[in-house]
């Protein structure tokens, strides 16, 4: 059989990776008298692999993430505040498993998008689905979902990937849609669909946040129950960059506080 048509059968298949690197692997296996067995192994391996990373790719471009950073890059001697060993824990990924959240709390700077961004790319690594939102772009969608009528849609839409983190919340107010969608959607979540949220705002400043204490103590009983809260203390890294550049000379987060 001539190897263009093999080729051609390989593309038919949907092996795109083998048809094009046929050749290459072919004097590959010549070269090392690979057995038939190892040569259909190498084959079978490099294909799953491609595949793989495909899917992988895929998964990350439908999280919608700002940015991708891991948490291998996640500096925590900046962070002292940060338990390592909570943060091992978390990349095993068995709290989506369990349907659980984790909080990240702290003011601006401090890594809380980073830390969640890093907990959802090992979530996809895993093979979990992944949905990023920024607590702004859900208003902005809830309001486009009442005027149209699709705020069922909408939440249905929210609740079907294995994990959904949502940033930033507390740096603008919810309106009373958002915030009642938002409820639903941590009440069709609850011990079944895991999240994972940032705030800069305590838990006792969320009343405020969602508009309605009775409403945010709701939501903060659902979100606790099954839970592991990160509070960061520490400075803010963007802060830092600045002072090491010598642009302007801040006071720490703890200082600001005071």
């Amino acid at each position: 059989m001539h190897s263009s048509i093999l080729e051609e059968r390989l593309k038919a298949l949907g092996w795109q990776q083998t048809a094009q690197q046929l050749d290459e692997l072919v004097e590959s296996a010549s070269a090392n008298t690979l057995s038939y067995f190892d040569f259909l192994d190498t084959l079978v391996k490099q294909e799953w692999e491609h595949r793989e990373s495909e899917a992988l790719a895929k998964r990350i471009r439908k999280a919608k993430f700002p940015y991708t950073k891991t948490i291998h890059e996640f500096d925590f001697s900046f962070q002292p505040s940060i338990s390592e060993r909570r943060v091992k824990e978390t990349c095993t990924c068995r709290f989506i498993a369990n349907g659980e959240n984790r909080i990240i709390l702290g003011p601006p700077g401090v890594g809380k998008t980073h830390l969640a961004i890093g907990f959802g790319l090992e979530a996809l690594a895993k093979g979990y689905n992944v949905l990023f939102i920024t607590a702004n772009e859900l208003g902005e969608q809830c309001q486009k979902a009442s005027q149209k009528g699709t705020l069922s849609y909408l939440m249905k839409r929210l609740c079907k990937p294995d994990l959904i983190i949502l940033d930033e919340v507390g740096y603008f107010d919810f309106d009373e849609v958002t915030a009642n969608l938002f409820f639903q959607i941590v009440s069709k979540r609850y011990e079944k669909g895991a999240m994972i949220i940032t705030s800069n705002k305590s838990y006792l400043e969320w009343g405020k946040t969602f508009g309605d204490d009775v409403l945010a103590t709701a939501i903060l009983d659902r979100l606790l129950h099954h839970s592991v809260t990160f509070s960061i203390k520490g400075d803010s890294y963007r802060m830092e960059e600045k002072r090491k550049a010598g642009v302007f000379p801040l006071p720490s987060a703890a200082e600001s506080l005071k």
